[in-house]
């Protein structure tokens, strides 16, 4: 484990620091990015097409109440987003190391989740900063947030696997994730909330492996109620089988990675 550790550290740190290297900012963007998608999206949903979170037409329209509900739901498909569209070319990446052969190619899909889940924590850290100017408080429900999306890391750790390895073989999976990515947007309660879809659309929504991430940190963060504990632990013995059969593909496949390349 520790050797595993000393390989994937200096991985991950040199990945965070190139992806803005040479850029005037430099890792400064990790957290402009994050504020100014929130800027964005509150001005052109919250504060041109005037939407309502509520279902209360009396109830005011808060344009810095439906960016932080908004930018939850952002955050966690951003989350998703970054591993879904870089794990496909990972290990095309890094071909050098491909070749040796002692080297565990099962770190790279492990560090785009590990790269993805530090973007994620700097927006939560915007996210409380925007909340703190915008209410004068920090919800204790962001507490929650680390316990809520640990098995969708899991489960995104075996989606990384299965995507970096078949990648290597079938090159077009790099560009339908993008497509992917979109379709996952719409169809997640980021920009909505379930009580707005119809009812019979309710299990469909279901199966998205996002919608129930999102609303239980809706849920912890603006209601500051627990998550649902027995939902997230059959969420997380379903990731963790998905992981295992990602890895199992992800070894099985590798063997031939250096013919490929």
């Amino acid at each position: 484990m520790k050797h595993l550790y000393d390989v994937a550290a200096p991985l991950f740190k040199r990945d965070i620091t190139m992806r803005y290297r040479g850029s005037v900012m430099g890792l400064a963007w990790t957290f402009l990015v994050p504020l100014l998608m929130l800027g964005v999206y509150a001005f052109v949903f919250g504060g041109v097409f005037r939407m309502r979170w509520s279902d209360d037409t009396s109830a005011p329209v808060g344009m810095l109440d439906f960016a932080l509900v908004l930018f939850i739901g952002l955050m966690i498909h951003s989350y998703v987003s970054e591993v879904l569209t870089r794990s496909p070319t990972i290990v095309m990446g890094h071909v050098n190391l491909v070749k040796r052969v002692v080297f565990p190619l099962q770190i790279l899909p492990v560090m785009t989740v590990s790269t993805a889940l530090f973007q994620f924590f700097v927006s939560a850290v915007v996210f409380m900063v925007f909340q703190l100017a915008a209410t004068g408080s920090i919800s204790p429900g962001v507490l929650w947030l680390p316990v809520i999306v640990l098995p969708l890391t899991i489960l995104l750790i075996g989606a990384a696997w299965v995507l970096a390895s078949i990648t290597v073989y079938i090159r077009d999976v790099a560009q339908i994730m993008g497509l992917i990515s979109m379709v996952l947007l719409f169809m997640s309660p980021v920009f909505y909330p379930m009580s707005r879809l119809p009812e019979h659309l309710w299990p469909v929504f279901q199966l998205n492996p996002l919608t129930f991430i999102i609303e239980q940190s809706r849920r912890a963060v603006f209601d500051n109620m627990a998550p649902d504990f027995t939902g997230l632990a059959i969420y997380t013995v379903v990731a963790t089988l998905a992981a295992a059969l990602g890895y199992f593909i992800f070894k099985r496949l590798r063997r031939d990675f250096a013919d490929v390349l």
